[in-house]
């Protein structure tokens, strides 16, 4: 008699680039993450929680790990050229997805809404989310409301955003300008933690 393991996930996993030459985006055929959830690993001492970016770290190339969604974006060392490392990131990446494992041990919720906000700050908040959030998730970052002072709007980027040479450009030509343009309020947007 013939035994099979059903409930074995088939992953199909592929890579996709981004603006950020030294980023990877990986993507996955399901949802990793609740929707509008993100975790950013900046190094080994962050990802202690998240099995698999702990894993992803002990390769030395490895600056970064972004998960978010159905993505896992990955950031390697500038020495590093991915045509030599980007399979076996990609393997280990489907062979702990294949395995079931968690990617995170415990689920953090976004806190993102506050019921304490100021009109100006939900306003802020509801254009990150709803015009400036999907254009950064694809390309493999992520962007978040970190806080509002005077006209001063300052954001999180994360993933690929993070160190990325164009992420000054999107910064000021496409969020600062939309933001001014829908909130007359705003007088500039900052990045935190870039």
């Amino acid at each position: 008699m013939e035994t099979r393991n059903i409930d074995k996930r088939v992953i199909n996993l592929y890579m996709e680039s981004n603006p950020n030459p030294n980023s990877l985006k990986f993507v996955a055929n399901y949802m990793l993450l609740p929707d509008g959830v993100s975790y950013d690993f900046p190094n080994k001492e962050a990802a202690a929680e998240a099995p698999l970016a702990s894993e992803l770290f002990k390769y030395d190339f490895i600056d970064r790990v972004f998960y978010m969604s159905n993505f896992i974006t990955v950031t390697k060392k500038e020495e590093f050229e991915w045509e030599e490392i980007k399979d076996q990131v990609k393997q280990h990446i489907q062979v702990f997805l294949e395995s079931g494992k968690p990617i995170i041990k415990d689920t953090i919720r976004d806190e993102q809404y506050d019921e304490n906000d100021s009109e100006t700050v939900k306003k802020i908040k509801g254009i990150l989310d709803e015009y400036i959030r999907p254009a950064v998730e694809q390309d493999g970052g992520a962007i978040s409301f970190h806080s509002y002072h005077e006209g001063t709007v300052k954001v999180l980027l994360q993933g690929s955003c993070s160190g990325c040479p164009s992420s000054t450009i999107t910064l000021k030509a496409g969020i600062e300008n939309l933001l001014k343009r829908m909130l007359p309020e705003i007088k500039s947007v900052e990045a935190e933690g870039v």
